[in-house]
């Protein structure tokens, strides 16, 4: 009865996506179902921010054609930072320098409204102006900071070759296999790693929404050259939404500080954004803003 009720949205998905993956959809929506795994003891609960706690400055970087800004700092000052609002009109003018900010979110979205490809002409800005150039090269020198890249944020990092510096050939985020841009509610499996943000959500799986084009990581050396965070829940499309090379969905540098992700995990953030939320629990806020408070924490003890 499912498959029959689906066929007409099969059909119309064959005429638009390609290599061959309307067929894949339409045999692996039944074999793809959403499971969780919560973190052990997670309440669920609001963090509570004392008026005397700590509050280190955090900014959310954007260009124009940028999205998801509201989301991010809303993720970041509900785990007690002081957020800034930074575009990058401010760093080319020199108005914003980063120096007194510890954690950057860059946004997600379609910067200039992806006509050069994904975040091209966002890193171009930085790229080939003086005070930009200076003002996040010397963030990323720092040892007391983090950062976070999002969907559009995650391709300028891998543009900006930020997070395998040291590769002689860069992975880059390319076009979806599908050819087209996607937009689902899937599922990633976090691993054991190091990232600051993520790595006590270990042997977690969540779920996540993904609204990207040019989403496949393209990793040209072997997978342990690669700090890999999380995969996609399944390897087959369509809950790997664009044929990440290891199903890979988010990824890190080696110290951990500096992390990229295609899915929007601070779109995710309250039980109300999920598409499906585990029945039975009255959570005011999902897991994934465990990742920012984890930053919080990390900066508290890194100031001590």
């Amino acid at each position: 009865m499912r498959d029959v009720w689906y066929q007409t949205s099969f059909l119309l998905d064959s005429k638009q996506t390609a290599n061959g993956l309307a067929q894949d959809r339409f045999d692996n929506y039944k074999k793809q179902p959403l499971t969780y795994t919560f973190p052990k003891n997670f309440k669920g609960n609001l963090p509570k921010i004392s008026a005397k706690a700590s509050k280190p400055k955090a900014a959310i970087i954007r260009e124009k054609g940028s999205n998801s800004e509201r989301e991010m700092a809303n993720a970041m000052y509900l785990a007690g930072f002081d957020v800034k609002d930074v575009h990058m009109t401010d760093l080319i003018s020199g108005r914003e320098t980063l120096e007194d900010i510890q954690f950057i979110g860059a946004v997600g979205g379609f910067s200039n409204s992806d006509v050069l490809g994904s975040a091209k002409g966002w890193a171009g800005a930085f790229l080939y102006n003086a005070k930009a150039k200076k003002a996040l090269k010397n963030f990323f020198k720092r040892d007391d900071t983090l950062s976070v890249g999002i969907c559009n944020g995650a391709q300028l990092w891998m543009e900006l070759d930020l997070i395998n510096p040291k590769h002689k050939v860069h992975g880059k985020l390319v076009h979806n296999d599908s050819q087209k841009h996607e937009s689902s509610f899937t599922s990633v499996k976090i691993q054991e790693n190091n990232s600051v943000m993520l790595s006590s959500l270990a042997g977690t799986e969540l779920g996540v929404w993904i609204s990207h084009g040019e989403g496949k990581f393209s990793l040209p050396e072997k997978e342990e050259n690669y700090n890999i965070v999380a995969k996609y829940g399944y390897e087959g499309y369509p809950n790997n939404p664009n044929g990440s090379d290891y199903n890979t969905a988010m990824m890190s540098d080696l110290t951990g500080r500096h992390l990229v992700t295609m899915p929007h995990i601070e779109r995710s953030t309250f039980q109300w954004n999920w598409a499906n939320y585990p029945a039975g629990r009255k959570d005011e806020v999902s897991p994934w803003l465990t990742a920012f408070i984890n930053a919080k924490k990390w900066i508290d003890t890194c100031n001590k």
